[in-house]
């Protein structure tokens, strides 16, 4: 065996703890970051928040302005500086609701009263024997979210104590009584049941109201696949009075238990602002998102004296610095992206989606002279709010589809113009993929059925053969 010593050269970049803290701040969104301060400001005496009525003697130090955002790609290494503070967003389709396109708002606190809770609350209001109340506590027990009783009665009955004595007749009643609470279909076995329910507590007259429990005893799957023929036929109704019962059919709750299940509440807070000032598009800062950090006054002040010389303040200190010094360059990095964006995008600012233009990740990167990961971090969990609305900055990159004339279009754009296409349809005759394909062709945007297709059902809307109506 023969042993060789060989010398071989090679480059790797080693990534500084503080490159590595700029990369982290970047990617996170303003509230993930400001949960991060906190858990920072707790290890960290020598940082603080400046608060409103704070001493104006210890202001915080500003950096000197003119400091240009830096590249946080691996490839790049910046040249830091040093600053101390900175001052500176299965059911079948009935077309229950209109599941619009629409970009990202606030949510409203879920109520935190549960679909239990509620039923629970009104069986003890209700003139009943204590058995009757067991009972009908058990079936509250096997019901869903939505509320419906997923369970057999057959099933409930046999996973129950024998000594019980519970007997079938008895669980039924049990039954109709929990289907006579609110909200009225809860305890449904499915959604025919449930429908029937909401239609037969439908104050009278209600006309069609016959019409339209036909069709949800024997022909729910003929309505949802709107085979309007067949039903016609099937039910020997009118037009007029299939369009009635179609109606009150889609205007009842398949999910009467989903009002009392939480939903998640998400807050978002905008990045930048854009407004228009003087013909001009403008594009600031959120102030109200930026966070107010400085060099503790008192520690300073220890140090400058001396007296801590040896102690771990001095690490923390500088570590104070580069955190400060980050977070500044996180958002001047944010407000230098979000204008390029809108120099690129007035169109869509000025006129709506369908004049969005095709923007992709490396044009912003190639303009300001960044990597194009660095880009990609910025754009994600980073929101603009415009005068259209509050948007994450990724919205506003898209692919293109080459126009007859040579030009391109964004797959936003084509969206919004397939959208506008479906919404202006007639109903009684939808407009096919196939259809809206040829049209778009006869605009000079040549894009292909399975493409129509895959945004119209990327925007949840359903096919030709779903919005035909009566």
């Amino acid at each position: 065996m023969k042993v060789n010593l060989q010398l071989k050269h090679s480059q790797h970049l080693a990534l500084t703890p503080q490159l590595q803290q700029s990369i982290r701040l970047l990617q996170l969104s303003t509230l993930e970051l400001d949960q991060e301060l906190e858990q920072i400001l707790m290890q960290n005496p020598m940082l603080e928040r400046e608060e409103p009525g704070m001493d104006p003697g210890a202001a915080p130090f500003t950096p000197p302005a003119g400091d240009a955002p830096v590249d946080l790609h691996e490839e790049s290494l910046p040249d830091w500086g040093q600053a101390e503070a900175w001052n500176p967003e299965e059911t079948p389709s009935f077309q229950w609701q209109d599941n619009a396109d629409e970009p990202e708002t606030f949510q409203q606190p879920s109520n935190p009263i549960t679909l239990v809770d509620h039923l629970t609350t009104q069986l003890r209001l209700m003139p009943l024997g204590e058995r009757d109340r067991q009972l009908i506590s058990l079936l509250i027990a096997h019901l869903d979210e939505s509320g419906y009783l997923q369970s057999p009665l057959e099933e409930i009955l046999s996973s129950t104590d024998p000594a019980l004595a519970i007997e079938p007749d008895e669980l039924q009643v049990a039954l109709r009584l929990l289907q006579s609470l609110d909200p009225v279909g809860v305890g449904a076995r499915d959604l025919a049941e449930c429908l029937m329910l909401q239609l037969t507590a439908l104050p009278p007259p209600v006309a069609e109201r016959d019409t339209a429990l036909q069709i949800v005893k024997h022909h729910l799957p003929l309505l949802a696949a709107h085979d309007f023929l067949r039903l016609r036929k099937l039910l020997g109704a009118s037009d007029a009075a299939l369009r009635q019962a179609q109606k009150l059919i889609t205007g009842l709750s398949p999910k009467p238990g989903n009002v009392f299940m939480p939903m998640e509440t998400r807050y978002v807070m905008p990045d930048v602002n854009v407004r228009k000032v003087r013909g001009k598009w403008t594009v600031n800062l959120n102030r109200e998102a930026m966070p107010r950090l400085r060099i503790n006054a008192l520690y300073a002040s220890l140090m400058k004296s001396g007296r801590s010389n040896g102690s771990p303040l001095s690490s923390q200190l500088q570590e104070a610095r580069w955190l400060i010094k980050n977070v500044q360059q996180r958002f001047d990095t944010i407000l230098r992206v979000s204008r390029a964006i809108v120099e690129r995008q007035e169109n869509f600012l000025d006129h709506g989606e369908v004049a969005m233009r095709p923007l992709v990740l490396r044009e912003i990167a190639d303009i300001l002279g960044l990597h194009e990961s660095t880009i990609s971090r910025v754009t994600s969990q980073k929101y603009m709010l415009t005068p259209r609305g509050l948007f994450e900055l990724k919205y506003f990159f898209s692919s293109h589809v080459s126009t007859d004339a040579g030009g391109a279009a964004s797959s936003t754009a084509i969206r919004a113009l397939i959208k506008q296409l479906i919404q202006a349809e007639d109903r009684r005759t939808p407009l096919s993929d196939n259809r809206i394909s040829d049209i778009l062709a006869d605009q000079g945007i040549s894009v292909a059925r399975r493409t129509v297709a895959k945004y119209r059902e990327g925007m949840h809307i359903h096919p030709a053969s779903q919005r035909k109506m009566l």
